[in-house]
């Protein structure tokens, strides 16, 4: 146990408050390099960013910043619970990863955000797309944080290819 009052006195708690502040910024980082951290979260986000233009351009209530955030955040997500996976929480056989649980949980968070830009006016339904493309920038965010990068590169042109094509089909 650290005494404060015979620490401060010689000068030693400022130098020990740095080192525990440094030692907190810096990171374990055990699982996936701060490089690999890095390029997921960015492919995250162009990928986000690549349909929410595409909403934007509609003038959709969840555009660019939306569907960029959503993204990234799925995909931080699943980078904090590669980290957690790392950590000892006690005994061995008493820890449970279920990787499933944090999926469903970004599921369930972005299905709320989604349900929210989703209306009815005078009998019709409005912005179920918009609701969708963001519950698929929360799953291309995951295939990014889990490393799957061509994975969620080939949903990311599906998907504008589904917003861009058959919305001049429908028209």
């Amino acid at each position: 146990m650290l005494n404060f009052e015979t620490t401060s006195q010689h000068g030693g708690i400022d130098q020990l408050m740095i080192d525990i502040i440094l030692q907190e910024l810096s990171g374990t980082f055990s699982s996936v390099s701060p490089l690999v951290a890095a390029t997921r979260m960015v492919a995250a986000l162009v990928l986000g960013e690549a349909i929410g233009a595409e909403r934007e351009s509609k003038h959709k209530p969840a555009g660019l910043r939306t569907h960029m955030l959503v993204s990234i955040a799925a995909c931080l997500f699943i980078l904090v619970s590669q980290q957690l996976a790392t950590l000892s929480f006690g005994a061995q056989d008493a820890l449970r990863v279920d990787p499933l649980r944090l999926v469903e949980a970004v599921t369930a968070g972005v299905a709320f955000l989604a349900a929210g830009t989703i209306f009815t006016s005078r009998g019709h339904v409005h912005n179920i797309t918009t609701g969708a493309s963001m519950w698929l920038a929360g799953a291309i965010g995951l295939a990014c944080g889990s490393g799957q990068m061509p994975l969620a590169a080939m949903a990311t042109a599906i998907v504008l290819l589904v917003l861009y094509v058959v919305g001049l089909l429908e028209k």
